[in-house]
């Protein structure tokens, strides 16, 4: 197959990220924005000697492999409305605000979060599980929803991340061919330091914080429904015994749809409802289509760039020339942040750094540190990128934009910096040892 040029990829970038950019700063839809970098990445493929048919059956390719996610994030426009109108949010939010200190809400937030992604692996299911309830508190005690998404998002990658429950986890290991185990306990100590850094991060919040909190009165058990609890725990249930995130979903606002009925609310309002989302509070269809449509353009983006290996003969380029621990850790750090870039989603990312670095990596420093080094870069910058899929889901999931809760998203920034100290770190005591023996 004949390689792109380093010309051609230049220019695929350049285009590519500029028209991002502009959906990002412009608040335009990001299919917009990313249409012309397909397009040409298209024209590309041509220029190589790829037919149209071969072009369109690749990109449909890609297209499948992201239909799980559009399917998740069409039922994640429903969720809110559904749970809305049948009363479970109000009586999930009387709990909450009965059950969380106010006082320490930022790092109760954080650390629920944290707990529950430990246990589900997931950072969309830990969101959707929690996530509403906890900032429709918050709203209600006049606290900061873009600290709240911050926690709340920063303690959902801590699980996607580590736990070995994680997909992403799992992925990982297998692509750098690692038992789960060593791959765990090499994230380890960047892990444990990480979620004391987000600790005291937000206990600061916490102890600064000047909002007026308003106390509720106390809770009263008679005044709750049983049956209003049914669409959470379904939620929870299901993920929590590793059923589809699909079925879940689907079940869940189902269930919410019927108890709506239940409780009096007129079909033709819950089709308003899912069709326009719930005024303050967002979800709805009409919400969601533009997006949808980006998820499946980026699909098709994607696939073209894995199938014709676009990026991968100039990474394995890429260490030939490197000296040390550190200056290989930067390297990688900035090729998977490239990939990131132009890759919307976390596996891309994954495969392509893992395998095209694994046979240096291995051979220098061990396969571990390969895994502590993509384990604090790779897996975290698809919740960085503002177009990526898993960053949009977090995005959509919590009611935020993304670069309104990302300062606030302390695991996810602090861990590629630290990942890079630890391997100076290492890199000294390394080079002191040889100066002493």
């Amino acid at each position: 197959m004949q390689r792109f040029s380093m010309k051609q990829l230049i220019i695929l970038l350049t285009v590519t990220l500029t028209g991002v950019l502009w959906s990002v700063i412009f608040h335009q839809p990001l299919v917009i924005g990313f249409l012309p970098g397909f397009l040409f990445l298209v024209y590309l493929s041509i220029q190589i000697k790829q037919s149209v048919k071969q072009v369109f059956m690749i990109s449909i390719r890609g297209v499948n492999k992201t239909k799980v996610v559009i399917l998740i994030l069409f039922l994640v426009s429903f969720l809110l409305p559904s749970w809305y109108l049948s009363g479970t949010i109000e009586q999930m939010v009387k709990i909450a605000l009965n059950l969380i200190n106010p006082h320490y809400f930022y790092v109760l937030t954080f650390i629920s979060a944290m707990v529950f992604s430990m246990l589900l692996g997931t950072t969309v299911g830990t969101l959707s599980a929690i996530g509403i309830p906890i900032l429709g508190t918050a709203v209600i005690l006049n606290l900061q929803a873009e600290i709240v998404a911050g926690a709340l998002v920063s303690g959902a990658f801590v699980g996607d991340r580590t736990s070995p429950f994680s997909s992403a986890h799992q992925l990982l290991a297998h692509t750098i061919e690692l038992p789960v185990k060593k791959q765990w306990n090499a994230m380890l100590i960047t892990t444990l330091i990480s979620v004391v850094v987000s600790f005291l991060f937000y206990g600061s919040f916490d102890f600064f914080s000047d909002v007026t909190i308003r106390y509720s009165a106390p809770l009263r058990w008679s005044d709750l429904s049983l049956i209003k609890f049914i669409p959470p725990i379904i939620l929870l249930l299901l993920v929590l015994f590793r059923v589809s995130i699909i079925y879940a979903f689907l079940t869940s606002i189902i269930s919410a749809g019927i108890i709506s009925l239940i409780e009096g609310v007129a079909l033709v309002e819950i089709v308003h409802a899912f069709w326009n989302g719930i005024d303050g509070l967002g979800g709805g269809f009409i919400q969601m289509y533009e997006l949808l449509l980006f998820l499946a353009v980026a699909g098709a983006y994607n696939g073209l760039l894995e199938e014709l290996k676009v990026i991968q003969p100039y990474l394995d380029k890429w260490l030939q020339s490197s000296t040390s621990l550190t200056g290989d850790t930067f390297k990688t750090l900035l090729a998977t942040l490239l990939i990131s870039f132009i890759a919307a989603n976390q596996t891309l990312p994954i495969i392509l750094t893992g395998r095209s670095f694994l046979p240096h990596w291995s051979s220098k420093y061990g396969k571990a540190e390969l895994a502590r080094v993509m384990g604090d870069t790779t897996m975290i910058f698809p919740g960085i990128v503002p177009w990526s899929v898993l960053a949009i889901m977090c995005s959509t999931i919590v009611g935020i934009p993304i670069l309104e809760y990302l300062p606030y998203a302390s695991f996810l920034w602090f861990l590629p910096c630290l990942t890079l100290t630890v391997s100076l770190f290492k890199h000294v005591r390394k080079s002191k040892s040889i100066a002493s023996a």
